[in-house]
């Protein structure tokens, strides 16, 4: 095994050349021999850097319109010949190739062209060979090699080459080897991720059209780890956060003041976001906050302002509420952070938080702060044993004039919007699912029941706010009539439900029997 190493002669090859000219200039002041290739080399120079061209070193010329520079012996002879090693030197020696001690080297942008429409051949001619073939070969020689395919990773690399002078620790190799090989898994699930959304093969001319809907034949995940976590859902069980690396939805996000996000934290504060969301959604664009405790809604509201949200939401289960993580979909301002700072609660997300409600949280030092920008919805994967199970995210959504009213008595206009609050609410609790709701508010929630008529007893049961005349929203159909009743005798005066029961007219006609308004959706929001 080998310690330090010092770089002499590096090869350098990169699409993105932000900072090269920075490492470059140190690499070039301790004497190391810079090898470029195209436009590389164009840069290093007209930064007044001396530059020998990949093909002096091979002693061919790029060709195949650049199809073909670095795929030579003499390039990966020079990366992979073990040094010390009498045979690889000889052969090394009797074939003139030299030593190649530092590798810099990012890829085609494949991802940025795949996501951009274009001809079929433009896609395939942005599948880099020769770059991956580098990263490999020099960082399966790292004993040897250094290997930089990250331009986050100058900085760090110019102040080691100067305190050591121009030398890298086996440490730092072994380090920039793992990210390498982690670099090219990565690109090459890009690749084979994208080529699977297109059955057929267009001519180059023609578009690539990859169709973004069909599931992929191979499920292929690669996720870089973002932060180890104290532990999981209970301190006997290890746990991790990994990122998509776009710096969208919760983890993505940052954490402005508080204590380190827990495992149940994040899993609540997604919970929270997304209902957060799905009320922003809806034309009014009112303030929203979602109250949420082990995944449930404790609390959701609309309002004129944050504050008023807030104190909404709050009343419908405020001693669940107490310890619980909080969604906030606009900005926090100062008049509700000092409201809000009156309760325990673990976590806040918002998108922003001005300098007054920042000033008014920083007395409650553990309480996390979580700025967040949103995420579109993605493929929904859950473990099961043997394997995983992968759905489209749960995107439905009914508006007021897709609804069907099938009793003799309509709601009436205010029904009806809080009908629609209370659907969008259920959406988001478990199954099985009952929400009372009035006017952007909820009253009641009864969540996660194994029978729809005790959750809709359950939802009754937990409500401080007085029930009559509010309005309920069922997230699967009423199997038989005394789930209805049941929440009409609880005081709600109109029902939202999906609707597709054999026993349909039976819920119907114990609706008109009792006076009840009733809509259908034709859709359901089952949440397991």
């Amino acid at each position: 095994m080998s310690g330090e190493k010092k770089i002499r002669r590096a090869l350098v090859s990169v699409t993105d050349k932000s900072g090269l000219v920075e490492l470059a200039q140190v690499l070039v002041g301790f004497g190391v021999e810079l090898i470029s290739t195209g436009g590389t080399a164009k840069i290093l120079r007209e930064a007044g850097l001396a530059v020998r061209d990949i093909s002096d070193l091979t002693g061919f010329p790029e060709m195949l319109d650049g199809r073909v520079k670095t795929l030579h012996p003499r390039v990966h002879g020079g990366l992979l010949f073990v040094r010390g090693n009498a045979q690889h030197e000889a052969a090394a020696a009797a074939h003139g190739i030299q030593p190649i001690d530092m590798v810099i080297v990012n890829l085609y942008a494949f991802q940025k062209t795949a996501a951009q429409p274009g001809p079929f051949g433009h896609l395939i001619e942005n599948i880099d060979i020769g770059g991956p073939s580098m990263v490999r070969s020099a960082a399966k020689n790292f004993e040897d090699v250094a290997i930089v395919t990250s331009v986050a990773d100058y900085p760090a690399l110019i102040e080691e080459l100067k305190t050591n002078g121009a030398a890298l620790s086996r440490e730092t190799r072994w380090r920039l080897a793992r990210q390498a090989f982690a670099t090219t898994a990565a690109y090459d699930t890009a690749i084979a991720s994208t080529l699977d959304q297109i059955a057929e093969a267009p001519a180059p001319d023609q578009p690539a059209s990859p169709d973004t809907t069909a599931f992929p034949t191979t499920l292929r995940i690669n996720l870089p780890l973002a932060q180890p976590l104290r532990y999981g859902e209970n301190p006997h069980q290890r746990a991790a956060l990994y990122s998509d690396g776009t710096g969208l939805g919760i983890a993505g996000a940052t954490q402005l003041q508080g204590k380190e996000l827990s495992f149940n934290n994040l899993v609540d504060l997604d919970a929270c976001w997304e209902l957060a969301q799905e009320l922003h959604a809806d034309e009014t664009d009112q303030p929203a906050v979602a109250i949420i405790k082990h995944t449930n809604p404790c609390g959701a509201a609309t309002g004129a302002t944050v504050l008023e949200a807030y104190k909404k939401a709050l009343e419908c289960d405020p001693v669940s509420a107490f310890g619980g993580v909080i969604g906030i979909n606009q900005a926090v301002d100062g008049e509700a952070a000092e409201e809000i700072a009156k309760l325990f609660v673990e976590a806040i997300v918002a998108p922003s938080f001005t300098a007054e409600a920042r000033q008014r949280f920083t007395a409650k030092k553990n309480l996390r702060l979580v700025e967040i920008r949103p995420a579109p919805s993605r493929p929904v994967v859950k473990q099961v044993s043997g394997g995983l199970l992968l759905q489209d995210a749960d995107t439905g959504r009914v508006e007021e004039s897709e609804l069907d009213v099938v009793t003799w008595r309509p709601p009436s206009a205010e029904e009806l919007r809080s009908l629609i609050f209370a659907w969008r609410v259920c959406k988001h609790v478990k199954s099985n699912a009952i929400v009372y709701a009035r006017d952007g508010q909820t009253v009641g929630i009864g969540a996660g029941q194994m029978s729809r008529v005790d959750a809709a007893r359950f939802g009754a049961m937990k409500a401080v706010l007085p029930l009559q005349g509010t309005v309920a929203a069922s997230d699967a159909f009423f199997p038989f009539p005394d789930g209805l009743e049941a929440v009409a005798a609880a005081g709600a005066t109109a029902v939202i439900q999906p609707g597709g029961s054999v026993k349909d007219q039976d819920v119907i006609a114990a609706a008109d029997r009792l006076g009840i308004a009733m809509v259908f959706t034709g859709i359901r929001h089952f949440r397991h």
